[in-house]
């Protein structure tokens, strides 16, 4: 098949590259100086054909600085095995481009910036005319040439085209072959290939921050938020316990809660009931104060309290009365008596007295609950329960003062608290009524019971005057001003230390029996031991006379008596109690 006109060389090389005959001019002349060089250096590579006068230097080096000829048009290259068209196409027919298989590096690869292009090959064909690569893109100008590509050998002659580093784009560069096999090899020589335009030093457009660096520093700015808000709640949590406010948990409403009513037996609603009837008492004289407690009797202004209490109070307002609603009057002392350790304080002028309702000391039985209400150490209101320890537990207290009498109490004994300040306050028992009034502790290492005001403190045995004989000597006090006491007309011998009480002797003051008493109609003789009262064991004086004194005058006693000292026959005896004043 015919091959292009003016190639006069076969379209492909099988043997090996082309390297000094690209180097040749179209009319066989040698190049320049430096190309000389060039191809002496590659001597060893001459092709086994012809030079092809029209073949494209290699890619980075020089080509010859000469006018570039008028250059055909010839046809597309077929791929490999198809013969050639005998016809060059008419000049200014397009060609189609010819894209190199996928995989197969483009030739005419733009160099890198910097490194200078390769100048055109001349070419010549007959019936064509000269034709430069600025046939159609304007050819860039003498200056931009020179900042595109410099020649390496310095400024060209005046008046030779420079031929552009870059052709425009849409330009064919001849002697650009497409790929027609593996890397390397190029058929004819003679093809044209687009080239890539190389970007100008245009300015460099403004770096904006790409979407994963904003990703980054959001997520960096959310890390550096989440850790300060760690660190506060951890904070809080350290102090608090927990992130939230404590809220604890409370019971649901009572029926009986804020101040409602509570059932008559339990010891709140007692002790609401009880508290308006129940005073504190403060008596000044001889420069001393004494405090204690009492209670009201009755809607006139009459209160009990112990004697011990009030017996230093010297002159009309000498007592001051506080209510548990916080209102204050004075009051005066109508009545007292020391062998009871009784008295009776009257106020005036105090509208809603709650007077205590008085029940039946006869009746108590050991264990039966109690309350005591009164004010130890000045603490009005203080509220105190226990049970009845024992009953009838003869005590005396008093007596340690010059000139003071000695008290004769058969006794209420309780565990329920009482202190000094808790003397003459009222004992009650499960349905609120008083049962007894509190007079006297065993303190510890005492031998004897004392007045509470006197003493140190509670152990636990606490003792209160029986409210049948407290009702009794305040029902004088009140009426008469002054009590009586029950008696059998005899003198006792306080110094006798063997079993029951013994009349007369040495320990005796006065007649032994008086004439015309009890004790003298009952055919009762100095020297006689009492030994029972009702019944009841009698250990010694001080017990005979708290058993005679727990019982009215004119009540009827049935004794046990032992006449002749220790083996003396013992025979009863009946008398009837005389009174007593004072």
């Amino acid at each position: 098949m015919d091959e292009p006109k003016g190639t006069g060389q076969p379209s492909t090389w099988w043997s090996r590259p082309r390297r000094a005959a690209e180097g040749r001019t179209a009319t066989g002349a040698e190049p320049p100086a430096a190309s000389e060089a060039a191809g002496a250096a590659d001597a060893p590579c001459e092709p086994l054909h012809g030079v092809d006068p029209y073949a494209t230097p290699p890619y980075g080096e020089p080509g010859p600085w000469a006018p570039a000829p008028p250059v055909q048009r010839p046809a597309v290259t077929p791929p490999r095995g198809v013969p050639l068209p005998g016809a060059t196409p008419a000049h200014g027919t397009p060609l189609p481009s010819a894209t190199p298989p996928h995989g197969v590096p483009a030739p005419s690869v733009t160099p890198p910036r910097g490194i200078p292009a390769p100048a055109l090959p001349a070419q010549q064909g007959a019936g064509s005319s000269p034709v430069t690569p600025s046939d159609s893109a304007p050819a860039p100008s003498h200056k931009d040439s020179h900042k595109d590509a410099a020649p390496p050998h310095g400024t060209l002659p005046h008046g030779v085209p420079v031929p552009a580093a870059t052709p425009p784009h849409g330009v064919r560069v001849p002697g650009q072959g497409t790929a027609a096999g593996g890397a390397g090899e190029w058929p004819g020589g003679r093809g044209y290939a687009f080239q890539q335009p190389v970007p100008g030093p245009a300015a460099r457009p403004p770096r904006t921050p790409s979407r994963l660096s904003r990703l980054a520093v959001g997520a960096c700015a959310l890390a550096l938020v989440a850790g300060v808000a760690g660190g506060l709640i951890g904070a809080y949590v350290e102090r608090h316990g927990q992130v939230t406010d404590i809220e604890l948990p409370q019971a649901g409403a009572d029926p009986a809660a804020d101040g409602g009513p509570r059932p008559k037996g339990s010891i709140a609603g007692i002790a609401r009931r009880a508290l308006p009837g129940v005073v504190t008492l403060h008596a000044r004289g001889g420069g001393s104060e004494a405090t204690g407690t009492g209670f009201v009797l009755d809607r006139r202004g009459h209160i009990l309290t112990n004697n011990h209490v009030v017996e230093s109070a010297k002159g009309a307002d000498a007592v001051r009365v506080t209510f548990s609603s916080g209102q204050t009057a004075t009051g005066r002392v109508v009545g007292s008596d020391s062998g009871y350790d009784l008295a009776v304080v009257e106020v005036s002028g105090v509208s809603g007295l709650r007077p205590l309702p008085l029940g039946d000391s006869d009746a108590v039985r050991v264990g039966d609950p109690v309350v005591a209400i009164g004010a130890p150490y000045d603490l009005d209101g203080t509220v105190t329960t226990g049970i009845i320890s024992a009953k009838e537990r003869p005590i005396t207290a008093g007596g340690e003062e010059p000139g003071s009498e000695m008290s004769y109490v058969d006794a209420l004994q309780t565990d329920a608290p009482i202190n000094p300040g808790n003397s003459g306050g009222p004992l009650m028992d499960g349905r609120g009524r008083v049962i007894g009034v509190n007079s006297a502790i065993k303190a510890a290492g005492s031998g004897s019971a004392l007045p509470d005001g006197k003493s140190g403190g509670s152990i636990g045995l606490g003792f209160a005057i029986p409210v049948n004989q407290a009702r009794r000597v305040a029902e004088e006090l009140i009426n008469d001003g002054r009590a009586t006491h029950p008696v059998i007309g005899v003198t006792l011998d306080m110094e006798y230390r063997g079993e029951g009480a013994r009349i007369g002797g040495s320990g005796g003051g006065g007649e032994a029996v008086a004439k015309g008493g009890p004790a003298d109609e009952a055919g009762l003789a100095e020297g006689d031991v009492i030994t029972r009262v009702n019944g009841k064991a009698v250990a010694d004086g001080e017990e005979l006379i708290v058993r005679v004194r727990s019982h009215r005058p004119g009540d009827r006693l049935e004794l046990v008596v032992r006449r002749g000292g220790a083996g003396g026959a013992e025979r009863s005896v009946s008398l009837t109690l005389g009174s007593a004043s004072g």
